[in-house]
């Protein structure tokens, strides 16, 4: 007998084996939409960032889809790379990987002032200080308790609310629509449709777009493979000076990368172990973001908007993701995918992106229940760290003063509440271990 609905995902059926639920193998027709759903709630990140690279270096209509293309196929590499692992390249976990938002900011700053060909050495040194510096994070994660990371969860799930926001903007409501039919589906379905409640509320606004005349997102390139090129701006040249600002980025995404680890770890019922599982993480990361360098991208990060969707759904395996990275790499390399992903309208996809984040934020808020915030100092490190994470999204101005560097590090909420939650943790921890020597002391 077929288990029933109410069997929880990865639960073995009585007098067979327990299988991991991050190992559940699922029937092909229901891997696919399951996939799709990934696919689509992290598609407008990387097409968004390649119009916005496309637009900010004037690039060609045909180097932009080539542009476009490489993207695609890194985003469903890197999720190969941390489904299925390999050489401890990867955690073994559902993660799904796009260019970093800031990473492209920082990319565009590179290449204005310095060229396009240092913006992209810039990416490779960037990506090889990340590989250099992963064999000492072992000694450094102690400096992450639960108190740094919930924080720092919750701050990505802010920060990614407001960069979805404005996407959510206009469309005559559709991003209300959208929501709403996530919403529903989850509240009101069971069983295989309500773990597709976030498809099937992008189908809904879709619908709604299409019967409103929303004018859908085109894509330029007419013909039926697309293939990346390699150095589209020439040689890579390297420059640390010019190469600072994503070196720093890359070093702060450590951070994210452990909380995000962290938190799927535990979404999927695995016991976290960073100092195993978030050097693999952040390695695939590093393996990305060469390719990202040689194929003319910006840094690869690790996405947060599929833990929204694991947590969401109660669908744990990572073969959904690997299955979700065969179908970015298929729609990367045959153009007419390219075109039909990216032709979804803005305001739609932005809808399941704040469903998503928003979950993200109710996580990090989970993380930090098993914090003492009865505490005064535990409750001033999670105020502090609110307060570094949030000014960049509330004041974005409030840094432009700052050098480069500095502005790289604060004025990006995700690193500036991370190494605020860290540097805090740390302290008001030898401060308290000091305390308590002294008072056995007396």
């Amino acid at each position: 007998m077929a288990p029933s609905d109410t069997t929880p995902p990865g639960t073995a059926p009585p007098g067979t084996a327990a299988v991991s639920p991050s190992d559940e193998r699922l029937p092909l027709p229901r891997l696919l939409p399951l996939a799709a759903q990934h696919v689509l709630a992290m598609i407008a990140s990387p097409v968004s960032t390649v119009f916005l690279l496309a637009n900010g270096l004037r690039l060609p209509p045909g180097r932009t889809a080539a542009l476009l293309s490489a993207t695609l196929v890194l985003c469903g590499a890197g999720a190969l790379l941390q489904s299925f692992g390999v050489l401890r390249i990867g955690a073994r976990l559902p993660f799904m990987m796009l260019p970093g938002g800031a990473a492209a900011a920082l990319f565009l700053q590179i290449a204005r002032e310095h060229g396009a060909a240092t913006a992209s050495g810039a990416v490779l040194l960037a990506a090889a200080l990340l590989l250099a510096v992963l064999p000492l994070y072992g000694r450094i994660v102690r400096f992450f308790p639960p108190l740094v990371m919930g924080t720092t969860v919750l701050v990505i799930g802010i920060n990614m609310v407001g960069v979805a926001a404005p996407m959510a903007l206009g469309g005559s409501g559709l991003a209300l629509v959208t929501v709403a039919a996530t919403t529903l589906g989850f509240l009101l379905l069971r069983g295989v449709w309500r773990q597709l409640s976030v498809l099937l509320g992008i189908a809904v606004g879709t619908a709604a777009a299409a019967l409103t005349g929303t004018a859908f997102r085109t894509v330029p390139g007419g013909t039926v493979l697309a293939l990346p090129r390699l150095f589209p701006y020439g040689v890579p040249h390297f420059d640390l000076l010019a190469a600072l600002p994503l070196m720093v980025f890359a070093l702060a995404s450590l951070a994210e990368a452990t909380g995000q680890t962290v938190l799927n770890s535990e979404a999927v019922g695995r016991t976290p172990d960073p100092a195993r599982d978030v050097p693999r993480t952040a390695r695939a990361d590093a393996v990305a973001s060469l390719g990202a360098g040689l194929l003319g991208g910006t840094v690869m990060v690790t996405s947060a908007e599929n833990i929204g969707i694991v947590q969401l759904t109660g669908v744990r395996s990572r073969f959904v993701t690997a299955a979700a990275g065969v179908l970015l790499v298929l729609g990367g390399l045959l153009a007419p995918g390219t075109r039909l992903l990216a032709a979804l309208p803005a305001p739609v996809v932005g809808g399941a992106a704040l469903v998503v984040y928003a979950v993200i934020a109710a996580m990090g808020i989970a993380l930090l229940h098993r914090a003492d915030l009865g505490d005064r100092t535990s409750s001033a490190v999670v105020a502090l760290t609110l307060l570094a994470g949030l000014l960049p999204l509330l004041a974005p101005r409030l840094y432009a003063p700052l050098p480069g560097w500095a502005h790289t590090l604060l004025g990006s909420g995700v690193p500036a509440a991370a190494l605020t939650a860290t540097v805090l943790s740390a302290a008001c921890g030898r401060l308290g271990a000091g305390r308590r020597t002294a008072a056995g002391a007396a």
